[in-house]
């Protein structure tokens, strides 16, 4: 397995670790947890940028979702609705400041 790819699979291996380990608890994000998601999710642009090809990429994007959507929406750290999902396919320069700014919207209201 080429390095790109096995450092995407290591996000997903993490990923999941980290939703698996989330308490029930429903809330608005922290700042400071909106700041960490938009930086996992601008670093993992990245990766899918830097080596995996993007059909690939969206393949296994639709499958994580789908093991996402498993989970409650309160159990989930982002992808929380189909506006977080569309997210998953900018740039990840966009991918962080539109993911931040929703975030802190979220949580404002």
């Amino acid at each position: 397995m080429n390095p790109p790819l096995r450092r995407a699979c290591a996000w997903c291996i993490a990923f999941a670790a980290l939703v698996a380990s989330v308490p029930a608890a429903a809330g608005a994000s922290t700042l400071n947890e909106c700041l960490e998601a938009a930086d996992f999710i601008g670093n993992a642009a990245r990766s899918r940028d830097n080596g995996l090809p993007r059909q690939a990429f969206i393949g296994r994007l639709e499958d994580d979702l789908v093991v996402i959507r498993a989970f409650p929406p309160s159990m989930r750290w982002f992808a929380k609705d189909s506006d977080d999902e569309r997210f998953l396919l900018l740039t990840p320069t966009q991918h962080h400041a539109d993911f931040l700014a929703a975030c802190l919207e979220r949580t404002a209201a």
